[in-house]
Parts: structure tokens; C-alpha cells; sequence
């Protein structure tokens, strides 16, 4: 089942990047974009997210549905939306996680998704015809790499279904979005609709065109009431149909069609939300090979210096603890994530994806530069841009990412 008007729901916005531009989307504005489901009052990190979970479920003890809807795409941030599902997995294993995305980029992710039992996932298919396609899309940025006009249409009608068919494949629940566009596609959507119910999704939401300023379609106008139900009964016959079409922020919270309280409001502020959650995790563990500079390898370590802040707020070191013994692939790296527990990042000049992930599914990020221990830590600490601070690091190189040689990341 989708969410409805019986579930509390909570959307965590950490996705700002989008990787296609629609033509009735301004993100100058409120809209209702396919990777967007409108706006946001505040993007957050992953551990943000997490804290302002915890908050909300205080305010809504309720809340059994966590989403991420944007203000992006999901998967033009795919190690922001990735860690953050894989944090409120870790905390709260009762949940049900789902995501809303254009399909575009979703391929590579969804084995883990299923892996995470992400349980619901939303795709936006407004085409299966390149031609009108290309009238929706300006453009679709894929591997680096710019794509106009009817080559855009069709890599991105490809990709949204092939994993349209994957995820299936895999048992996820799947809802397919269709935007319904007068003039451009509202006698194809019936196309779309037959297409999708032929690939096995579960259930259509057909979203009305929201008309607003500077947009390529500003002149259109926005479909019928008539228009829109006629539509719906044509399709009504091909699988299940929601009959909501509100546009949910990607902080929404509460039940579908609620808007956010000013209570939630006041706990998006910036100066409610901390750089990271060290109300429970108040220390930064670091990989150095002297105890000066971060320069280790998260796999060479030995041993990992903790440091936490005073009462005056100075950095301080708290002391050290033993890595665990080189060896034995995940079960490491769950050890490593007991005995840092109580640290929210670990500062490393180097580490290989598999360590990375764990530990940011036991709630510690892990962050590879390098530089002077005590001047990273303290900026971390007191909130600083961590941009300035790595590009002030006297070693400091943009290519210095991973300093081992793998083999003791095993």
C-alpha cells in the first residue's frame, strides 16, 4: 500500500541536485516537479536528517512512513540519499522507507534498495514516446554528459524502464506518477498508463500540470477537472488508480495533504539543527599515523585517536582505541562501528566503499582528506564550511582520496 490518508509520513529533503530539466518545472518556484515533490525550507545532511527524524517523532510518535522526494533527485545525490536510508534503517528497523525519483539514475541502486527493504518506490513516466518526450524535457545530464532533444527522450524513457522492470523483479511495490500536460501528452498518457500496467506496477497517480511564471510551458494551460477524470476512467481498467493528486513538499510531514506545522517549521531552522547528531555521538574518531596530521588509511589503522570539545570549547584529546585485527571483510568493520560508537565521523585519508558503507549504516560518516587533526576537528565541531576548511589544509590534494592499497580493507 502507498501512503494515504491513514499513514503519517515524513519526507527528509537531502537530495538538492537534479539531473534533468523539465519544462514545466522552475525551481525558482513552488512546482511539482517529477524528481521534486516541490520545495523544501532547508536541505539536510544525512545525520541531520536523522536528528530531525527524532525530533519529529516526538512531535509524532505516529510517523511510519520516511521518504525522500528531493528537492532534487534522489539519485543525483545518490550517497546523500543512500546513507540517509541506511541510517533510519539502522535506527528504525519498523520503518517504512520509500523514494520518489525520475528513474533516470535509479538502476544502479535498487539491488540495495531491496537490501535496505525499501518497500515503495515512485517513478515519474509523463512519455514511452521519445517525440513527445522531448517536448517535456530540455535536457538529461547522465555520466557526465549533457543529452538534448530526442536523444534525452529516449535515454531517459529507457532507464525509468528498465528499472520500472527491476525493481518488480525484486518485489518492490512501485507507483508510477504521470504529469498530465494539455497540448503535449494528455492523449499519450493513456499509452503510458498501458505500458506501466504491462511491466507489473502496482498503482497510477495522474498529477494535473501546475502552471507558474518562467517556465518553457507557461502559456499552457492547466487541465480540466473533466479532462483529468476522463483519464482516469480510461485507465481505471488497467490497474489501480490514487486519487489524491496533492503536492507534497520534500519536507512534508503528517498525513497526505497536511501542511507542516509551525512546531516542524522551527525544527528545520538552522539553528535547531546541528552539524552533526552529537547529542548521542559527541566525539570525532581520526587515522593518524603521528597524531598531528590526518593521513592514514582507514585500513592501515591500528589504532584511532578520539577527540571530543571541552567545557570552554577546545578541542581536546579524549584518548585511543584499538581497530580490530585486519581481516574477516564486514564483521571488521560492524566491530570498528561497536567500538566507535559513540563518534559521528571518522576523519581518514583514504577508505574503500564497503567499510564506508557499514559504518554509515551504524550512523558514523566517514570523511577522507587530510590535514591538521586538531583544526579539522574543531572546525567540524563549531559548524564550520568543511570546504574551506580541507581547501586550507596544507596537504591537502583533490587527489588524495585513498592512500592504501586495498588489500587491508578486507
Amino acid at each position: 500500500m502507498f501512503m494515504s490518508q491513514t499513514f503519517r509520513r515524513i519526507h527528509l529533503p537531502v537530495a538538492p541536485k537534479c539531473n534533468i530539466q523539465c519544462n514545466y518545472c522552475s525551481r525558482k518556484f513552488d512546482c511539482m516537479n517529477e524528481n521534486r515533490s516541490g520545495v523544501t525550507s532547508k536541505v539536510l545532511t544525512p545525520s541531520q536528517a536523522l536528528y530531525y527524524l527524532e525530533q519529529a517523532l516526538a512531535i509524532y510518535p505516529d510517523i511510519t512512513v520516511v521518504g525522500i522526494t528531493g528537492p532534487g533527485d534522489p539519485f543525483a545525490n545518490p550517497d546523500e540519499t543512500m546513507e540517509t536510508l541506511r541510517l533510519v534503517r539502522a535506527k528504525y528497523p519498523e520503518m517504512l522507507l520509500c523514494v520518489a525519483t525520475n528513474g533516470l539514475e535509479l538502476l544502479p541502486y535498487i539491488d540495495e534498495l531491496a537490501q535496505l527493504q525499501v518497500s515503495h518506490v515512485t517513478i515519474t513516466i509523463n512519455s514511452i514516446d521519445p517525440k513527445i518526450g522531448e517536448e517535456i524535457y530540455s535536457w538529461v545530464r547522465y555520466n557526465k554528459k549533457m543529452y538534448r532533444n530526442v536523444d534525452a527522450a529516449k535515454l531517459l524513457i529507457k532507464n525509468q524502464l528498465e528499472s520500472l522492470k527491476r525493481l518488480k523483479t525484486l518485489g518492490i511495490n512501485t507507483r508510477v506518477n504521470v504529469i498530465i500536460i494539455p497540448e503535449v501528452n494528455d492523449t499519450h498518457v493513456i499509452a503510458v498508463a498501458s505500458k506501466v500496467a504491462e511491466l507489473g506496477t502496482d498503482i497510477l497517480n495522474y498529477v494535473p500540470f501546475f502552471n507558474t511564471k518562467e517556465i518553457v510551458f507557461e502559456n499552457l494551460k492547466e487541465p480540466s477537472a473533466e479532462m483529468v477524470q476522463e483519464i482516469r476512467d480510461a485507465t481505471s481498467r488497467l490497474l489501480p488508480q490514487m486519487k489524491c493528486s496533492a503536492r507534497c513538499q520534500a519536507d512534508a510531514i503528517g498525513i497526505l495533504s497536511e501542511i507542516n506545522t509551525d512546531a516542524m517549521t522551527q525544527k528545520l531552522a538552522p539553528a535547531a539543527l546541528p552539524k552533526k547528531a552529537v547529542e548521542c555521538q559527541p566525539y570525532i574518531a581520526v587515522s593518524s599515523t603521528e597524531g598531528v596530521m590526518i593521513n592514514q588509511h582507514l585500513g592501515e589503522a591500528e589504532r584511532f585517536l578520539i577527540f571530543g570539545m571541552n567545557e570552554t570549547g577546545k578541542c581536546i584529546l579524549i584518548g585511543a582505541r584499538k581497530a580490530p585485527r585486519a581481516g574477516g571483510g564486514e564483521q571488521r568493520w560492524k566491530e570498528l562501528a561497536k567500538t566507535l560508537k559513540d563518534c559521528c565521523t571518522i576523519l581518514v585519508s583514504g577508505a574503500g566503499n564497503s567499510p564506508k558503507k557499514v559504518l554509515n549504516s551504524h550512523g558514523i560518516e566517514v570523511l577522507v582528506l587530510e590535514g591538521v587533526i586538531k583544526e579539522i576537528v574543531s572546525g567540524i565541531f563549531s559548524g564550520q564550511d568543511l570546504k574551506e576548511l580541507i581547501n586550507r589544509s596544507p596537504l591537502y590534494s583533490s587527489g588524495s582520496s585513498c592512500n592504501g592499497t586495498g588489500k587491508k580493507c578486507g
